[in-house]
């Protein structure tokens, strides 16, 4: 079995900071915040008052009938607007059905319309549920629609793994690809659970800061007065092809995916394991793929959520797999200005990366004012920072243990 490369033609991103690459990364390398009191909801009766919402946002022109977006979840909508930008870069004109293919899975689904349809339930009686429910709410559908959209006969599955949903999403369509069963994948992630039961379901369990006072200062990963996480919203999605199938139609390559690396901490149902174990195994692996070493890698878009004890293990788990090159290697954690995106993460932490790779330009960790003396690398706070990135890695980690870590670096012939 020969083994093809797998390069990166598209990409496309809803996020707090914007419903499209340009403004998200122009956001990005600004220090902005996308963090708000929340719109959706009254929030007089919860604990924690703000979050990473989608602004601005009209499903319409990413569906050909306006009746199909009123018929997904805000999650799946998040993801066609997503996916219709990411093609559009890649600029694809002709492909192979059969050998065209969709990833994209989301960590919780349709939970707006789970609530809204259980309210009808409730107070309306049985008869009243939408005969839609239950495609808005499955998890699949996002990567079901995208596949009708454009045609995409091939492998087609939801992969939800959490918080390192998108990335293990891009991870197994580079995998399919880089076999042969596939010529072009659309992969990534896409969520939508800033609602009330998502807020209060994670702000009960103490995952969420409730800094309300400053929601702007709320993110702010790898400093010792962290307390939580930000809930985001969002989509990532990006376009993979293998190198052949991309230069035959003349295509831009944006970057190349070297390696992929998974592995299960084994360990607690939402902490990581204290000496990030698996994490380090998932980044290991994802270098042994790409064939580099860690003095190669320039640049890691860390998971780096601001949560007590997930930054420690974090950077523990680097210091692992880098030894004397940990605080060589430039960190910075994108999520202290989108909040934490669930299973969209990885995919709009992804395209951070292949940005640095094209610009030159490392996105900053904001609100890094007093660092815990247990996390001691160079986690690029406050400012962005110009460097030649050759290898970026990223990693998401998930709630249930789940580890995904990605390889890219630039592209050459």
């Amino acid at each position: 079995m020969s083994i093809r490369r797998v390069v990166i033609t598209g990409m496309g991103a809803v996020t707090p900071l914007g419903n499209d690459t340009p403004t998200y990364w122009a956001a990005l390398i600004a220090g902005q915040s996308g963090i708000a009191p929340i719109q959706a909801f009254d929030t007089t009766a919860f604990d924690v008052t703000f979050a990473g919402e989608v602004k601005n946002f009209s499903p319409a022109p990413f569906f050909k009938n306006p009746k199909d977006a009123k018929r997904n979840d805000r999650y799946a909508q998040f993801a066609m607007a997503a996916a219709k930008e990411a093609y559009a870069q890649s600029g694809i004109d002709r492909f192979d059905m059969e050998r065209s293919g969709v990833i994209v899975g989301s960590g919780i689904g349709g939970l707006i319309s789970i609530e809204e349809e259980h309210t009808k339930l409730i107070q309306k009686g049985p008869g009243r549920v939408s005969p839609f429910l239950i495609p808005l709410m499955i998890s699949n559908m996002a990567s079901g629609n995208i596949a009708m959209e454009f045609g995409f006969g091939g492998p087609n599955f939801a992969v939800v793994t959490a918080c390192a949903t998108a990335n293990q999403s891009i991870g197994e369509a580079w995998r399919i690809i880089r076999t042969g069963e596939a010529d072009l994948m659309i992969a990534g992630g896409s969520e939508a659970a800033c609602t009330p039961l998502g807020i209060a379901g994670f702000s009960n369990m103490k995952a969420l800061s409730p800094r309300n006072e400053a929601p702007q200062k709320a993110s702010r990963p790898f400093d010792k007065d962290r307390n939580g996480f930000v809930l985001g919203e969002g989509a990532g999605i990006v376009v993979l092809e293998s190198l052949e199938h991309a230069q035959k139609r003349g295509a831009k390559i944006l970057a190349e995916l070297v390696g992929y690396g998974i592995s299960a901490d084994a360990y607690h149902m939402t902490s990581p394991h204290p000496e990030g174990k698996g994490a380090a195994r998932a980044m290991k692996i994802a270098l042994q793929h790409a064939g580099v070493t860690p003095e190669q890698v320039s640049y890691i878009n860390a998971h780096g959520t601001s949560t007590p004890q997930g930054d420690i293990c974090e950077t523990n788990a680097i210091k692992a797999v880098f030894g004397e090159n940990a605080k060589k290697v430039i960190v910075s954690s994108t999520k202290s200005m989108t909040g934490h995106l669930l299973g969209a993460a990885g995919a709009v932490e992804l395209i951070a990366c292949i940005k640095a790779i094209e610009t030159g330009l490392i996105p900053p960790t904001i609100n890094l004012d007093n660092p815990d003396p247990a996390c001691d690398l160079d986690y690029t706070p406050h400012k962005t920072r110009e460097a030649n990135v050759e290898i970026a890695l990223n990693n998401s980690f998930g709630f249930g243990g789940h580890n995904a870590s990605i390889a890219i670096r630039r592209f050459t012939a």
